[in-house]
């Protein structure tokens, strides 16, 4: 059986999707086996790693799968990476959305999808919409985890305690499994006190959920997406990487 992980954030801009891809990286690097689900209409992870969203040629992606037309095994494809497979997205997801409001099992569709091809993967990696929206709770409901990555800006706690709240209903209603891995502080400056401040109040705030490796800003990180690439793969020292490198280990270790 995977682990599923599903990683959201109603704000955006916050580094999820870069997380989501980092992650699945390293943890394809360290032999388990990947899969990285785009289940986001902004479709970032897909181009995130090298893939035309918009290629009228792309073939099967999320929405297909999320409207019933294709099962999961058509969507997924291998990445450039061993280990690493990818479920695409199109920004047609949004429309998928809409459609699946008014069909049967509307909020079990991703969790049954993910089922049929979870026996081949380690680890799934979902990576959602910055927002609470009927492809969100599909995620939380499809997943074991729910990781958040947190800004540490200003305003970085803010729709945050709403989102638990959907989680502990999610729990209650239809996934009692469901637990939050924990909480990843990015685009960390360590030479501001306001992202020092800030990491104070979400370990205050999460205690021992708070991971201690933190996501620094960083150029090659920011860089990387534009090549369509990990940024393991486009610059392997940069302090992006290492940080990835070993946030994916705790992931590992709290996924035992």
């Amino acid at each position: 059986m995977a682990k599923v992980i599903c990683i959201t954030n109603q704000k955006g801009g916050v580094g999820k999707t870069t997380t989501a891809v980092n992650l699945c990286y390293y943890l394809a690097k360290d032999k388990f086996r990947t899969l990285l689900v785009d289940f986001d209409p902004q479709g970032n992870a897909t181009s995130g790693l090298g893939i035309d969203k918009n290629d009228p040629s792309l073939g099967v992606t999320m929405t297909d799968v999320i409207l019933g037309k294709n099962p999961m095994s058509d969507c997924v494809r291998a990445t450039k990476y061993k280990n690493f497979d990818l479920a695409p997205a199109t920004p047609e997801l949004a429309n998928a959305e809409v459609e699946i409001t008014s069909m049967q099992k509307k909020f079990v569709r991703l969790r049954d999808a993910i089922r049929s091809v979870e026996a081949n993967y380690d680890y799934v990696i979902i990576d959602l919409p910055p927002s609470l929206s009927l492809l969100t709770v599909n995620g939380m409901i499809a997943s074991n985890y729910l990781l958040l990555p947190v800004q540490t800006e200003f305003y970085a706690l803010e729709g945050v305690a709403q989102l638990l709240e959907s989680m502990k209903l999610v729990m209650k209603q239809a996934n009692p499994n469901l637990r939050l891995l924990g909480v990843v502080a990015t685009m960390y400056d360590k030479r501001t006190s306001l992202s020092s401040q800030v990491f104070a109040e979400i370990k205050k705030y999460f205690k021992s959920l708070t991971f201690k490796t933190t996501i620094p800003r960083n150029v090659r990180l920011a860089e990387a997406p534009s090549h369509g690439v990990p940024v393991g793969a486009y610059d392997k020292f940069s302090k992006g990487a290492k940080a990835y490198k070993d946030f994916t280990k705790e992931v590992e270790a709290r996924t035992k």
